[in-house]
């Protein structure tokens, strides 16, 4: 790699690390040192390749699905995370509740199978259309509805105290895979 591609590639990876981290972590169901491993092969990865790359944001996040999709192929058992005490992100009852629900959220995606973690991931976190999602995954678009449908209720299952967010709470925002259809009398 030359100085001018060497620059370049770190001045990506100051700037764009902290949230291809969270997407990482997400994916490995909470497990930092997972996440970490899994960035830090991924920009392995594209390093060697960086010259080649036109969007390297979604080369690196793809390299990420794909890796994790690798992990869960592998029959290797989940690892549980112990964690002393629950992070203190700030004071007061909306700070305790945000906490509380966070740990509620990670123990129930850590719960689900790798499968289901990284297709909610994907949908909901990072926001992608169901035919996004088939294409990383290597899947229809048939799989990918009836893997999100079993994961909702399955993680409905495991933190029923996430039930106060239905949809009643939550303002309803269209999904990006279809557009807004306007019905006449």
């Amino acid at each position: 790699m030359d100085a001018q591609a060497e620059e370049s590639f770190r001045e990506f990876v100051a700037n764009r690390s902290s949230a291809l981290l969270r997407t990482a972590v997400l994916l490995a169901g909470g497990d930092r040192h997972a996440g970490e491993d899994l960035l830090q092969n991924a920009l392995m990865k594209a390093a060697g390749r960086w010259h080649r790359i036109d969007e390297p944001e979604a080369y690196v996040r793809q390299v990420l699905y794909r890796q994790q999709v690798s992990r869960w192929r592998l029959k290797w058992p989940g690892r549980e995370l112990s964690v002393a005490e629950p992070p203190d992100t700030g004071t007061g009852p909306d700070a305790s509740a945000a906490a509380e629900l966070r740990l509620v959220m990670r123990g129930a995606l850590a719960r689900l199978t790798a499968r289901q973690r990284t297709v909610l991931v994907l949908r909901y976190f990072e926001d992608l259309p169901e035919a996004d999602v088939a294409r990383m995954l290597g899947c229809s678009v048939g799989t990918v509805r009836s893997t999100t449908h079993r994961s909702l209720a399955r993680l409905r299952a495991l933190a029923p105290e996430l039930a106060a967010l239905g949809p009643a709470d939550v303002e309803r925002q269209p999904s990006r895979d279809y557009a807004p259809v306007e019905v006449r009398p």
